[in-house]
C-alpha cells in the first residue's frame, strides 16, 4: 500500500508517552522488526499541534532511530514521518484504519 508524507513544518511535537516496544505478540513478548533493516521496531505517543488543533498519534519507530532520554513534555523533531492506510480481515471481521511511521525522533524543537 501506498504512504503519504506528512508535513510537519509548521507543526509543534511533544512526547507524550515514553516509547515502549512494538509487539508481535503480546502474550508471546515478541518484538516486531523492521522488515528492511532489521531492527526491532518501538511506539511513541506524540502530541502533534498545527494551526490550533493538536492530536495524538502512535508513531512506529526503529528503535535506533529512538534517542534514550526521551520524556513525556519533551518538545522534539520527527524525521520522514509518513501515514499509510491498513486493512486485515481476522475471524470474518475487517478493520481498517492509518499507521504512521518516522525514521527518527530527536530532542529539541
Amino acid at each position: 500500500m501506498p504512504s503519504f508524507k506528512i508535513d510537519l513544518s509548521t507543526a509543534v511535537v511533544f512526547v507524550a508517552t515514553a516509547p515502549t516496544p512494538k509487539l508481535v505478540n503480546k502474550q508471546t513478548g515478541e518484538v516486531a522488526m523492521d522488515r528492511e533493516t532489521g531492527a526491532p521496531l518501538a511506539t511513541v505517543g506524540l502530541l502533534i499541534s498545527d494551526e490550533g488543533e493538536g492530536n495524538l498519534y502512535q508513531v512506529t519507530v526503529p528503535q535506533t532511530g529512538v534517542p534514550e532520554n526521551l520524556t513525556p513534555g519533551m518538545p522534539v523533531s520527527v524525521v520522514g514521518l509518513k501515514a499509510r492506510d491498513w486493512e486485515n480481515t481476522f475471524n470474518g471481521q475487517t478493520r481498517h484504519g492509518i499507521s504512521f511511521r518516522a525514521v527518527a525522533i530527536t530532542p529539541g524543537a
